[in-house]
């Protein structure tokens, strides 16, 4: 048998190391991305009022929210380093910050309530449109906004990104399948006597944003690669490696529900936006009007939407409750455990559902963009054809899942060796990830309508 490759530590590069140990980094990707979020605010609250004709619209729901969870997959969660709402939670902090430790309560709850917060603002977008109102998605910006400065200004380091944030709760769970990877190297932190510089930082270097210690890290779900620590470490024990994707999940440490409860959740928002787009949804409204008498849109859609979300969570309750008598474990501990196999194709059906909006409709960010400074750009807003883009689709989903098929193959050897055990506890989760696959299959193949 061959040995295992050696992942090449990528800070052994001298340019690289030099440029992310340097004070330009992350600074220099700091400053654009605050500058287009500024105009992309500043277009939604003063810009045209229909979603059509806003270039705040096209470059938020058409550019940026299809490429940042590309951006998880490559990366993890290095958004979270260059967000604008993270550099003015740090700028509150210097300014007027009293730096209170984050509440227990919310170190205990807090990946709850980002659960909740993200299931509600999904809830509240079909409910009240935020997607095809610039000034919804503005007041959003606005209340994400004074949620920051608020927690900033109360609490140390980055205590809303860490536990209140719904993107950051996105972002970590998507950051275990991520494909950069940031370690230590045991033997030299065991000497350390630099009272966790990486943690606490430096008087030149700021401490872990958000509360990670290196040195018993092992996920990069809280990890936003802004890389004090490699800057603050006085002996160059922290590495950075490519890793394949999906890689963490096979060898869970502590699983814990409410991710996996996350990742349940996002495949039923994934179908819900898929269906709600669909010309087959206006006929199941029509449906339902007419044989249960209930004409209010947001009492069904919250109905439909309970349900997208409720059922990808039975399942895989119902997986684990089938592979308990082989894995001699509790149901709540299989759906802890295997929840994380469905992160893969959480991602590939988020991405694969974002990329008709990126491709059906990405010139319209250049039609709306240019016509503020002047342009008239007009035609046809997709980048390529409808086949091209399923063809994408399908690819992603066939990836995605059978990612999460080795990674439930893995999670059970990982538990119970290479034995008829670990395939009798894999195959209900197996089984549920097909089955989301081909539903998410079906539901790429009807005709989608344009968010611009």
């Amino acid at each position: 048998m061959s040995a295992p490759v050696q992942e090449r530590n990528l800070l052994d590069n001298r340019a690289f190391s030099a440029f992310v140990r340097s004070r330009w980094y992350p600074t220099v990707f700091q400053v654009p991305v605050a500058a287009v979020f500024g105009f992309v605010a500043y277009e939604l609250l003063t810009g045209p009022s229909a979603a059509h004709d806003n270039a705040g619209t096209a470059l938020m729901w058409v550019l940026w929210w299809p490429l940042v969870p590309i951006t998880f997959l490559l990366l993890g969660r290095f958004w979270c380093a260059v967000c604008p709402f993270a550099t003015l939670s740090d700028l509150v902090q210097r300014l007027v910050g009293v730096n209170r430790p984050a509440p227990r309560f919310l170190k205990a709850y807090g990946i709850w309530l980002i659960d909740a917060f993200f299931i509600a603002i999904t809830w509240a977008d079909h409910v009240w449109g935020i997607v095809e109102s610039p000034w919804g998605s503005g007041m959003l910006l606005l209340l994400l906004t004074t949620a920051v400065v608020v927690s900033g200004a109360f609490f140390q380091r980055r205590t809303f990104c860490r536990y209140l944030c719904f993107l950051g709760g996105l972002s970590g769970n998507y950051a275990r399948a991520g494909m950069v990877q940031l370690r230590t190297d045991p033997d030299i932190c065991s000497t350390c006597t630099s009272k966790a510089a990486c943690f606490n930082g430096t008087e030149t270097t700021a401490p872990c944003p958000l509360f990670s210690f290196p040195r018993t890290m092992d996920s990069m779900a809280n990890c936003n690669l802004c890389l004090s620590c490699v800057k603050s470490c006085p002996h160059d024990a922290i590495q950075l490696t490519v890793r394949p994707p999906a890689k963490e999940l096979w060898l869970v440490g502590r699983a814990r529900i409410e991710e996996s409860f996350l990742a349940m959740a996002i495949m039923g928002i994934v179908l819900i936006q898929n269906l709600t787009m669909l010309g087959v949804w206006q006929d199941l409204l029509d449906w339902l009007q007419v044989h249960t008498g209930i004409t209010s849109y947001p009492v069904i859609f919250t109905l439909a939407f309970a349900v997208a979300v409720a059922a990808p969570v039975a399942l895989l309750a119902a997986a684990s409750w089938a592979a308990a008598p082989a894995s001699r474990e509790s149901v709540r501990q299989n759906f802890a455990r295997f929840g994380y196999a469905l992160i893969p194709l959480d991602v590939a059906a988020h991405v694969a559902h974002n990329l008709f909006h990126l491709l059906a409709e990405g010139r319209s960010v250049l039609f709306t963009v240019g016509r503020v400074f002047g342009g008239s750009g007009e035609g046809s807003s997709a980048v390529v054809g409808t086949g091209t883009i399923q063809v994408l689709q399908y690819v992603l989903l066939a990836a995605g899942a059978a990612l999460s098929v080795y990674t439930a193959r893995r999670i059970a050897v990982a538990r119970h060796g290479e034995t008829r055990r670990a395939r009798d506890v894999a195959t209900p989760v197996i089984a549920i990830v097909l089955l989301f696959a081909v539903v998410n299959a079906v539901l790429f193949a009807l005709p989608m309508a344009h968010r611009m």
